[in-house]
């Protein structure tokens, strides 16, 4: 069954939404939805503790908040996961049942394989799989960190599958067009590497840093807080993020990432070996690629 087209003349673009997970992106969709009015006629947010689900109430982000996932779908033409990529094929084989018959199935997770294995076995006969992926966060979680903002100018990376229902696809590039984002289309394993050396690999390096500081003895580590430079602050915001999330996103890229750790780790040699050994013009040589690639970044606006 396909899905229906979306809405024309910018009516609602879904009639019940679900948000499986309402932490930094979750909630910043739903204040999309609830700032526009266009991306559905009722939005639906689950979370899995309590203090969440209360918080969410008293924020007014959604129009219905269910503690029950089943319950939650039920209904639901477009269901977005926006749990932990590691929760993924638990929480699938808890709504599956309840998934009505032409419904969306999308996700926010920044692993696509993993979303592609986990979830693709287990969507029931008619309900269509786009992967998603909003190219947009910050180091903080929860409801409270959410905004209609995020998103804006903005990718966001579908990795639709090649079956995958075009109207089902556009539904979802319209849903991220609608909160701000540019769409782009990668399939999932080129979707792994590019995030691997973009999002997870920085960081890796980030933890690893920040855990190398809390390291060190005491009183050279209260040094190190005491005369932070801004580059250390940068790795610390970044090290900030949520550990159940990027534990899983290292865990389910694992690969990808190790691949590109591989290639940063001889990277790091050769450039400590130019040290070691004075070769000035190697040192600069890096230095001016790193420039290059933060000018890209300011010209696409993406900086």
């Amino acid at each position: 069954m396909p899905a229906d087209p979306p809405a024309p003349g910018g009516g609602p673009l879904f009639d019940r939404l679900c948000l499986l997970g309402t932490g930094l992106i979750g909630s910043s969709i739903a204040r999309v939805a609830k700032e526009r009015g266009d991306l559905a006629r009722t939005v639906v947010a689950h979370a899995k503790t309590p203090r969440t689900l209360e918080r969410v109430r008293e924020l007014g982000i959604a129009d219905v908040v269910e503690p029950d996932a089943a319950k939650a779908v039920e209904g639901a033409d477009c269901v977005v996961f926006c749990v932990p990529v590691g929760a993924y094929a638990e929480v699938m084989r808890t709504v599956a049942p309840h998934l009505k018959r032409g419904a969306i199935v999308t996700d926010v997770g920044s692993t696509k394989g993993s979303v592609v294995r986990d979830l693709g076995p287990l969507m029931p006969e008619g309900v269509h799989l786009v992967p998603a992926h909003p190219m947009a966060g910050t180091e903080y979680s929860g409801p409270d960190a959410g905004f209609a903002e995020l998103f804006r100018g903005r990718y966001t990376i579908l990795t639709p599958l090649p079956d995958s229902d075009p109207a089902a696809v556009e539904k979802v590039a319209e849903l991220w067009r609608r909160c701000g984002s540019m769409i782009e289309t990668l399939d999932p394993a080129t979707h792994d590497k590019v995030v691997a050396i973009v999002s997870h690999l920085p960081h890796l390096i980030a933890f690893t840093i920040c855990s190398t500081a809390d390291d060190l003895a005491e009183e050279t580590k209260e040094a190190v807080l005491k005369f932070a430079a801004s580059g250390f602050r940068d790795f610390t915001r970044i090290a900030a993020s949520d550990p159940t999330m990027w534990r899983d996103v290292f865990l389910n890229n694992r690969e990808a990432l190790l691949e590109m750790l591989g290639r940063f780790v001889e990277d790091a040699h050769a450039l400590g070996r130019a040290v070691r050994w004075g070769e000035a013009g190697f040192i600069e040589d890096r230095i001016q690629r790193g420039r290059k690639i933060r000018k890209g970044l300011i010209e696409r606006k993406q900086a």
